[in-house]
């Protein structure tokens, strides 16, 4: 025995070599002596994480003081609303993912090109954690801090606001990068200027930590079900993808609402010391990088 943990050699290549060994088996009777000593085809599980101890001791501390934020807030009937950018997807009769009853193939093109493609679908998603309720804008230009604001927006004036009627505040749960990351100064001045000021309602942020996204609920309740119900169907349009997202339903009863967002974003717009320093922001005491409070003028 060489302490071998591992191996791709087929039953019938192992029973192989353990006839040149002189031991006669068939591949079938070494997959059940296998079996029996625990070994099993695996794949690779992400399960270490990167950083160190003290990292991870952050990473708790983030949790628990998001789980009580979001209780604090539901129980004073706040709403909270978890965010976040789903996939980008490539518009065109290209192969999507997953399988779906046909009586024939769907044909798509053979080779995925940017270049042949009808532009890219950027959908930008605000998960109602009480009301179990989506709604996603999808974008037709850039994944920028200003359409992540302006879809907090679009999902306040059409559904929060009735939804809600007497809040006061909202706790946003988001990622710790891309256009709604702790870092984006962009972000928190859009969100100031376009959302508090406009409503007059204090925006509490918490961002969780870095690799850690899977754990906000837009993506395992909402971006998870969408991925479902237009898997196999090659998403050729944009109205085919918005229509996709408004018929996601669940047995839970999640609803989704979903537009189309034909304004082009910038890319590149920077935020001044000035434009900063002119924001009501409060850091928390606990993690003051990745949870605080913008307050309207």
């Amino acid at each position: 025995m060489t302490g071998l943990k591992w191996t791709r050699k087929t039953t019938e290549k192992i029973a192989d070599e353990l006839g040149n060994l002189h031991i006669d088996v068939s591949s079938k009777t070494v997959a059940r002596l296998l079996k029996k000593m625990d070994f099993l085809l695996r794949v690779n599980h992400k399960k270490l994480s990167s950083g160190s101890k003290n990292d991870q001791g952050e990473r708790d501390e983030q949790f628990v003081y998001i789980a009580g934020l979001k209780e604090e807030f539901s129980s004073n009937g706040d709403p909270v609303v978890s965010v976040d950018t789903k996939k980008k997807e490539m518009v065109g009769n290209f192969k999507n993912s997953g399988d779906a009853w046909n009586k024939e193939p769907v044909l798509v093109k053979d080779h995925d090109f940017r270049s042949e493609s009808d532009g890219m679908a950027v959908p930008y998603s605000v998960y109602d954690v009480q009301a179990n309720r989506g709604s996603v804008c999808v974008g037709m230009s850039s994944d920028t801090a200003e359409f992540a604001v302006d879809s907090i927006v679009n999902w306040w004036s059409s559904e929060g606001m009735h939804s809600y009627p007497k809040a006061e505040k909202l706790l946003i749960l988001a990622d710790g990068g891309g256009s709604n990351g702790f870092r984006n100064r962009a972000w928190k001045s859009n969100l100031q200027e376009h959302f508090c000021d406009r409503y007059q309602i204090a925006v509490t942020v918490c961002h969780y930590p870095t690799g850690a996204s899977k754990w906000n609920p837009v993506e395992h309740r909402l971006h998870s079900e969408i991925s479902k119900n237009w898997a196999g169907r090659p998403l050729n349009s944009y109205e085919t993808i918005v229509n996709y997202i408004r018929t996601t339903k669940t047995a839970t009863g999640l609803k989704v609402n979903a537009c189309l967002v034909e304004k082009t974003y910038e890319t590149g717009i920077k935020t001044s010391d000035a434009e900063m320093a002119a924001l009501s922001l409060y850091p928390h005491d606990t993690q003051p990088k990745r949870n605080y409070t913008l307050h309207p003028r």
